[in-house]
């Protein structure tokens, strides 16, 4: 509750954010902050931690219907994803420009005390794919590739798209428009060339 009330007063105003607003913001008071979290500091390594996670997301992912037509599924992962992204990059870009640094210390970011395991990253990486894998798994007859082959060219697309800016001519490819090069390619004619 109190990371939850936390995150957009973080995305807001990074690092100079009062735990008196994330109190109102949570509708608890102040001292009610300090029986969960140690300091500020780490509410705001919570609020990193959560942002990073992938639980959301994942979640998210899961409730896509699988009696959508494929494209319809993957647009709406694409849509996850990038919001997924997007959260992460405010939080974590918002307390980066406001000086604050993540996991300073012994435990720092994680409720438990414990440093977080040197490969989460790939964990979260492994987890987004194979939930994208879940959702191609249907239609595998479809794809001339495996649906692990066509997850790891969906993400990479995603990514990519979302960490590249687009020239000022061009807006960035939409979800609907990166489904259609995943399935289709980006001739008009694929037998032609």
């Amino acid at each position: 509750m109190i990371v939850a009330a936390a995150l957009p007063l973080v995305a807001e105003y990074g690092a100079a954010v009062t735990t008196s607003q994330i109190a109102r913001a949570a509708g608890i008071g102040e001292a009610t902050i300090f029986r969960a979290f140690k300091d500020k500091d780490e509410v705001l390594d919570a609020c990193v931690a959560e942002a990073v996670g992938t639980d959301h997301v994942l979640r998210e992912l899961a409730s896509i219907s699988l009696e959508e037509p494929v494209a319809d599924r993957l647009a709406e992962a694409a849509e996850a994803l990038r919001a997924h992204m997007e959260r992460m990059g405010t939080v974590v870009g918002a307390l980066h420009a406001s000086g604050h640094r993540w996991g300073r210390g012994p435990g720092a970011g994680t409720r438990d005390g414990e440093d977080p395991p040197p490969d989460s990253r790939a964990q979260s990486v492994t987890a987004l794919r194979n939930a994208v894998i879940e959702l191609i798994e249907p239609d595998r007859t479809a794809f001339r590739l495996s649906p692990e082959k066509v997850a790891a060219a969906f993400l990479g697309l995603l990514f990519t798209r979302l960490q590249t800016p687009a020239p000022d001519a061009d807006a960035p490819l939409t979800p609907e428009e990166l489904i259609a090069v995943l399935l289709h390619g980006t001739l008009n004619d694929p037998g032609s060339a």
